[in-house]
C-alpha cells in the first residue's frame, strides 16, 4: 500500500494525484481532476493542521478520515483536519477543487475552546 506524506510542492510529474492552481505561503487551492485513476487516491497525512473549504465538487466526492465511515462532499462544506491524521479523498464525477487553508487561526483558536 502506498502512502505520502504532503509537502505542498506538487505540480504536474510528481506523482501527486492533485494539481495545484495557486500557492501561496498561508493558501493552497488544489484540483482533482475528472479523469484520475481512483487508485491514486491514496491514505495519507499531512505536516501541519488544514482547514479545507470544498469550493467545486462533481456527484460523488468524498472524504473520509481515519476510522469512519466516509461521507460525500458538497459545495462550501469546511473539513478540518490535524496535523498527522490519517485521510484519504474518494473519487467521484467530475473535478474537485478545494481550498486549503494552513494558517487560519480564527478557526483553530474556535477548536481549541
Amino acid at each position: 500500500m502506498q502512502v505520502y506524506s504532503d509537502s505542498s510542492q506538487a505540480s504536474e510529474g510528481t506523482g501527486r494525484p492533485y494539481h495545484n492552481l495557486s500557492v501561496t505561503k498561508d493558501c493552497i487551492v488544489r484540483s482533482f481532476a475528472s479523469d484520475i485513476d481512483p487508485e491514486e487516491l491514496k491514505w495519507h497525512q499531512d505536516n501541519e493542521d488544514r482547514l479545507i473549504t470544498v469550493l467545486e465538487c462533481g456527484k460523488g466526492w468524498g472524504f473520509q478520515y481515519d476510522n469512519e465511515l466516509p461521507y460525500e462532499l458538497e459545495v462550501g462544506d469546511l473539513l478540518f483536519i490535524e496535523r498527522h491524521d490519517w485521510h484519504r479523498v474518494i473519487k467521484g464525477e467530475g473535478e474537485l477543487v478545494i481550498k486549503i487553508d494552513l494558517n487560519d487561526k480564527r478557526f483553530f483558536q474556535q477548536e481549541e475552546h
